[in-house]
């Protein structure tokens, strides 16, 4: 790994970590979702790594509970999704899958209730939630379609201008025109 790519894995898992903690006191309203969805289609696998920075920082921040071991995959199924999907261009369609992610988060978390407590308890923390997954998909899919298309534009920048080099990025934009 280049000393660039440790320099922007550092910088965009702050980047989440800041504007989650900055949201905090907004119930399941986040700007993290988003995030990774732009951080998948523009840094590809280097999202694993600011995922897992920054969900080691949350653990530091708020302590090492079962819901950290949550968002040791929760995250990480966003990016296989978005990884799925990433021909997709439409703002339009990246909202819609942020809109759902934010509603099926409660049913992701609720797996290790189902395991360590059974289906009552993991069917009982899945449904006690879905009053706060409601907010979570509405506050996504608007933020999705609100901020999308600027963020995109800011985190492609960075990425050509500081990931590559002038012959990187000359070959990149190349690659780009024969597609």
């Amino acid at each position: 790994m280049r000393t660039k790519d440790v320099v922007i894995i550092g910088m965009m898992s702050a980047i989440l970590i800041t504007f989650q903690v900055a949201l905090s006191f907004i119930p399941n309203i986040e700007l993290v979702s988003l995030l990774i969805i732009l951080y998948t289609l523009i840094f590809d696998k280097k999202t694993l790594y600011i995922i897992y920075v920054f969900v080691a920082l949350e653990g530091i921040i708020y302590g090492f509970g079962l819901w950290w071991f949550n968002y040791m995959y929760v995250w990480t199924v966003l990016y296989f999704i978005v990884s799925l999907f990433r021909k997709l261009s439409s703002p339009f369609y990246w909202a819609v899958i942020s809109g759902a992610f934010g509603l099926g988060f409660g049913a992701l978390c609720s797996i290790p209730y189902f395991i360590f407590g059974g289906i009552a308890s993991g069917f009982a923390y899945w449904v006690a939630g879905i009053p706060y997954d409601i907010p979570h998909c509405i506050g996504n899919l608007t933020l999705a379609l609100i901020l999308f298309r600027p963020l995109y534009y800011i985190l492609d920048k960075i990425n050509r201008q500081f990931l590559y080099s002038n012959r990187d990025s000359a070959a990149l934009e190349t690659e780009k025109i024969k597609k």
